[in-house]
């Protein structure tokens, strides 16, 4: 039985590529809130609106669930892409591997605001 890294499924550039750069934003969204939000003991600010302002506040340690939160749906769209690509629906593996890295995109953009906005 092959490892499951040496998979034909990774083997694929288009796949290699772009699992390479959504782990690489997420690691980058990782190490931004590691690098900025510490262990404070008031509030921070979560989330903005431009037409109410303020609207969540929470913990410092609940800023670490953006990247963790965009991990978790990279690692489920991997295996389903895994699961389409062996059975031949390559198309459906794309979108779902492309859909992770808007995913990751957009985490970071979040968690940029999220920085700029308490700093």
């Amino acid at each position: 039985m092959k490892s499951f890294m040496a998979q034909e499924f990774f083997k694929n550039a288009i796949i290699q590529w772009v699992m390479i750069v959504s782990l690489l934003l997420n690691g980058a969204c990782w190490g931004v809130l590691i690098f900025f939000i510490r262990s404070v003991d008031f509030p921070i600010i979560l989330h903005y609106n431009v037409y109410f302002g303020v609207d969540i506040i929470g913990d410092w340690w609940q800023a670490y669930f953006l990247p963790l939160i965009a991990l978790s749906v990279m690692a489920v769209n991997v295996l389903l892409a895994h699961f389409f690509y062996k059975n031949e629906e390559r198309v459906i593996s794309y979108l779902l591997l492309l859909a992770s890295l808007i995913v990751q995109i957009s985490a970071a953009i979040a968690i940029g605001a999220i920085i700029r906005i308490n700093y």
